[in-house]
């Protein structure tokens, strides 16, 4: 406990936004590796909070300042949907 009352709040919203990807990443191992529906769409919920999750903690830390990103160009944007579109129809 003295641990966490000695963390800044940079140190606690990063640790709290790697303890999300992490869970995120889990919960996605967990979902592929589940023959069971019903217990594949409640992996696949928990996936999704976590990632919103991971979000909030994300966006907190960016409008702080803590966590600066650049914008991306549109050109940049358009190439990775492209890629990902590509990745999908190569995959289905």
């Amino acid at each position: 406990m003295n641990d966490i009352q000695n963390m800044t709040e940079r140190e606690l919203l990063t640790d709290m936004l790697h303890t999300e990807k992490e869970m995120a990443k889990t919960y996605a191992g967990s979902v592929t590796e589940s023959a069971s529906p019903e217990l594949r769409r409640l992996l696949i919920r928990h996936m999704t909070e976590c990632a919103e999750d991971q979000l909030c903690v994300f966006d907190e830390m960016n409008r702080r300042n803590m966590y600066p990103t650049k914008q991306a160009q549109q050109q940049d944007v358009e190439t990775a949907k492209q890629s990902m579109q590509n990745l999908r129809d190569e995959t289905w």
